[in-house]
């Protein structure tokens, strides 16, 4: 201990006892402030690391989020009609559910609905990378061509409007490198297995997914549904023979006072049937109001028939279709027996319907599952 009489000998004189008191004083006041200071900054450092690291985890946590938004099954379809968005627009919505997406291959984009829900991808700014799986609905020359240019993207087919039972031009390439098959119904499973040259066995049966949310029939009085199907062939597809007699009968319809409703076809010039109260809401929706449902049969008859809707097919000797596709209603081949066949016309019975539709209510979901399943994409 420095006794106050050797500090004193040290400091100038001028410097008093009491003022060294002071000095001392002031001293121990300065180093506890400094003191307090640095444990401040301190804090202030830790509260900021902490911040940025709470800042850090959230980033991280956005960053798997966007990661298992990329992880959903990554769907590419080619249609026989090159443009046709609509053969899959029913199953947009249970892709994306499950965080995937679905794109359509086209050759440009010349004929693309700009309303259809399942965007478009013209072949020459498509990367395969983009994708896990190519779904191809039949074995014709635009679904070959879009596989050639995918050659290791797995390859599914799944059977979304009706084929003809015979083998398709570019089956066996289409074959070789199937991982899996579905169809819509067991009749669609059978037409199918012909058409692509596979066994029936290979072939899933997962129903329509337009009609997991099927209209309630409540038919208005002598309302009749007018189905038509494309009169005029063009760059999208071709055309049906038919027409001719299906518009006959629409106008003998309406002049023994029935009211005349017109579902048209995705691709059907609209002209052609200005005459006639047009159904906004789609062909399937407006058989809901309809006693009955007259056109030429392909893949919405069994579509309407689901509804209850009594079906009246008009074929024409040209028209070649499935067996099954005249199992729906009635068949007549001139006005006469439309006219009689539309008193006469009766729903399907459940049997029937169980074969010519399939499973109603979860295809969407059962068809995702089967394209998820067939890569190895979970949920």
């Amino acid at each position: 201990m420095t006794s106050t009489k050797r500090l004193s000998t040290q400091i100038p004189t001028l410097i008093t006892l009491p003022t060294l008191l002071l000095l001392l004083t002031a001293c121990d006041d300065g180093a506890d402030q400094t003191t307090e200071e640095e444990n401040t900054a301190e804090a202030s450092t830790e509260e900021t690391a902490d911040s940025d690291e709470a800042a850090e985890d959230e980033g991280s946590d956005d960053e798997v989020d966007e990661g298992d938004e990329g992880e959903g099954l990554r769907v590419a379809v080619a249609t026989n009609e090159p443009w046709g968005a609509y053969h899959v627009e029913h199953v947009a919505d249970d892709v994306e559910a499950r965080g995937g997406t679905i794109e359509l291959i086209v050759p440009d984009m010349s004929e693309v609905d700009e309303e259809a829900s399942v965007p478009s991808v013209p072949l020459n700014e498509a990367d395969p990378e983009d994708y896990d799986l190519l779904v191809v609905n039949g074995a014709e020359e635009w679904p070959a061509e879009v596989a050639e240019a995918f050659e290791d993207l797995p390859l599914m087919a799944s059977s979304t409007a009706y084929l003809r039972p015979e083998e398709a031009p570019h089956a066996e390439e289409i074959r070789d490198r199937l991982i899996g098959v579905t169809a819509s119904s067991y009749a669609e499973q059978e037409t199918f297995a012909v058409y692509l040259g596979v066994e029936e066995e290979e072939i899933e049966v997962v129903g329509v997914p337009e009609m997991d949310e099927t209209p309630e029939w409540e038919p208005e009085a002598d309302t009749v549904l007018i189905l038509t199907s494309v009169t005029h062939p063009d760059e999208t597809g071709g055309a049906a023979p038919g027409a001719e007699l299906l518009l006959d009968a629409a106008h003998a319809l309406d002049e023994e006072g029935y009211e005349i409703l017109v579902g048209l076809h995705p691709r059907e010039d609209e002209s052609l049937w200005d005459e006639f109260e047009i159904a906004e809401e789609g062909s399937v929706e407006a058989s809901a109001r309809a006693e009955v449902a007259v056109g030429i049969p392909g893949s919405v008859f069994p579509r309407i028939a689901a509804v209850g809707t009594p079906l009246v097919g008009t074929v024409d000797p040209e028209l070649d279709i499935p067996d099954y596709l005249t199992t729906t209603g009635d068949m007549a081949s001139t006005v006469d027996e439309v006219l009689t066949a539309v008193e006469d016309a009766e729903p399907l019975s459940d049997e029937q319907l169980e074969y010519v539709v399939g499973p109603l209510g979860e295809a969407g979901p059962a068809l995702v599952d089967a394209w998820a399943e067939a890569v190895g994409v979970e949920d």
